[in-house]
């Protein structure tokens, strides 16, 4: 009995890619020598700009922002350097003593 059915034999093409054996080969990087170049060339752009002044190209909201936030920062170091280890040790004991006792093991005696 012949079918009226006959399917292709082969793999599967797809469009846009190329016989298997045609792959191109990968080049292998070697990561020190990119470590050394990405130094060196840092390096030299720091040489560079020092003799050049500085392009602030910030918008204004964004300069004031930056400053609010280095002013705030400031504040925060200075506030921490005032307080002594004890006086902040006393400050968390008593933020534990107000937190609530969720986390606690239950009793489990069923007698009392």
């Amino acid at each position: 009995m012949a079918s009226a059915y006959q399917a292709a034999g082969g793999t599967l093409k797809l469009k846009g890619i190329g016989e298997i054996g045609s792959k191109k080969k990968k080049k292998k990087k070697n990561a020190s020598k990119q470590m050394k170049e990405q130094i060196t060339m840092a390096a030299e752009d720091e040489g560079s700009e020092e003799g050049k002044p500085k392009i602030d190209r910030r918008t204004p909201a964004e300069k004031a922002f930056a400053k609010i936030q280095e002013k705030r920062q400031t504040e925060r170091i200075l506030e921490k350097a005032q307080k002594k280890h004890k006086d902040r040790v006393n400050e968390f004991n008593s933020k534990l003593d107000t937190l609530t006792e969720h986390f606690d093991i239950p009793k489990v005696s069923w007698t009392k």
